[in-house]
């Protein structure tokens, strides 16, 4: 109880807390832990207290901006334990990336279009980050493409979330832009030509047509 604390508990604290007055040169050149000896373990105490995600986590990163190209087509949820599989198929065509983030835990990528059960020895692509995993498939890969979910053994369990997105950019050949230029300026060069031939018939049926009538006046 606190009405039990006696006096002799305090004093010696309060001896230790007032000590010899010490000159005041000798005070300057003192460090804080001599100044302070409660100082370090103050600071350990301090430093213990802190939540661990302040200490050792880095922020939770903000969300990345994405291409408004890209069409969400499927987002899968889903937990794999600590060094297992977790595998999905996909059968979408075109150019798919995989966006994947580890909500718990670590969870690591790998796709493959030769088998639907790729692993860190048969894979590839992957993508083996702490943060964000993307990976994109190419529209030539054969369908249906193996998606592994890896769970990295650091983690008893570990909680993913994959956005699935369809990227509708069309990157043309740089040589196929060279031929359609092209075939545009021959088709206009073609057109400047008819165009100015059928000025040049009309002009030729114009005085045609002025002599005949000259001539019609004459005889009659």
């Amino acid at each position: 109880m606190i009405s039990s604390v006696s006096n002799e508990a305090i004093n010696p604290v309060s001896e230790v807390l007032s000590g010899p007055t010490l000159p005041l040169s000798h005070a300057l050149t003192m460090t804080p832990a001599q100044c302070c000896p409660l100082l370090p373990l103050l600071l350990l105490l301090f430093i213990t207290s802190l939540p661990l995600s302040h200490c050792f986590l880095s922020p939770e990163p903000e969300p990345e901006s994405l291409p408004e190209e890209w069409l969400l087509l499927h987002v899968v949820q889903g937990q794999v334990g600590a060094g297992n599989y977790s595998y999905l198929r996909l059968n979408h065509d075109g150019r798919i990336v995989l966006h994947m983030r580890s909500l718990r835990g670590d969870a690591d990528l790998y796709v493959s279009d030769k088998t639907l059960r790729p692993s860190f020895d048969t894979y590839r692509l992957q993508s083996v980050t702490c943060g964000q995993d993307v990976v994109v498939v190419p529209g030539d890969f054969a369908r249906p493409v193996g998606i592994g979910i890896y769970g990295h053994p650091s983690y008893q369990e570990s909680e993913f979330e994959m956005r699935v997105f369809l990227d509708d950019t069309v990157r043309r050949d740089p040589f196929e832009d060279a031929a359609a230029e092209s075939e545009q300026s021959q088709k206009k060069a073609q057109s400047t030509s008819t165009d100015d031939f059928q000025e040049e018939e009309s002009i030729f049926w114009t005085i045609l047509i002025g002599l005949l009538k000259i001539i019609v006046e004459i005889l009659v």
